[in-house]
This record gives structure tokens, C-alpha cells and sequence, in this order.
């Protein structure tokens, strides 16, 4: 593969309840952990910020998707993307619960569209195999 652009972030302080800043500054933020795993819960958590580039791009790839198949998109299509922190006896780890809202796409080509998304999106290609991912169209 050709890298088209390298994002790179640096983290600093306590980690979780630390900093999070890009070399071109455009990103710069305090974190901090949830509440339900004793943080304050009163900055982003990096979670958050897995589920905010997840959705964005699953996004991209289903609009992508939709313009190639020639299906047009009435109403602006959205993504939420639900990222969970989980544990178990070996460790931590997440999944991933993605919902997909199509208004005045037919239900079966909303869900083809949805499986060209989830093939091509970098996300998911990205944790394919390792990351549990849920799909769900919304009506």
C-alpha cells in the first residue's frame, strides 16, 4: 500500500487522565476516563475518540458507496457508532456497535450499501478479525 497521509499524536501525562496533541496542533486535548471506570468522565476519553473517527469514516465509505452504485441519497445518511471498553479474565478490550440511518433508501440496497461500507471503510478493515462489530440499520 501507498501511504497517502500519516497522522501523528502524541501522548503525554498520566495517559487515560493525560493529553492528547497532534504534530500540526490542529488537534489538542485533555482526557480523562470515564466515569464508570473512575474517571471524572469530564473530558473525552479515548473511546470517544476511536468511536467519532469510526463513524466518520464508515460515513465516507457508505456515501462512496452509494455514488458508485448510482443510488441516490434523498436525505443525508447518518453513522453513530457506539464504542464499548470490556473486560474479561485475560485484559481489556473493546467492540464496536455501528448504527445506520438511510432515510428513502430501500431496506436491501441500504444493506448492500452497508456491506460495500464495511468492506472498503479503513476502520474496519482495521480491526477485521479482532474487534467484534455490530451493524444495525435504523429505519
Amino acid at each position: 500500500m501507498t501511504v497517502l497521509y500519516t497522522a501523528e499524536v502524541t501522548s503525554s501525562g498520566d495517559g487515560r487522565k493525560g493529553r492528547v496533541s497532534s504534530s500540526d496542533g490542529v488537534l489538542d486535548l485533555g482526557l480523562d476516563a470515564p466515569k464508570e471506570v473512575g474517571g471524572s468522565g469530564e473530558r473525552t476519553n479515548p473511546e470517544q475518540l476511536f468511536a467519532a473517527g469510526y463513524a466518520a469514516c464508515f460515513h465516507s465509505a457508505l456515501r462512496l458507496s452509494a455514488r458508485e452504485a448510482r443510488v441516490r441519497l434523498e436525505e443525508e445518511p447518518a453513522v453513530t457508532a457506539r464504542v464499548h471498553l470490556e473486560r474479561d479474565d485475560s485484559g481489556y478490550g473493546i467492540s464496536a456497535d455501528l448504527t445506520v440511518r438511510m432515510p428513502g433508501v430501500a431496506a436491501q440496497a441500504a444493506r448492500e450499501l452497508v456491506e460495500r461500507a464495511h468492506a472498503r471503510c479503513p476502520y474496519s478493515r482495521a480491526v477485521r478479525g479482532n474487534v467484534r462489530v455490530g451493524i444495525e440499520l435504523a429505519g
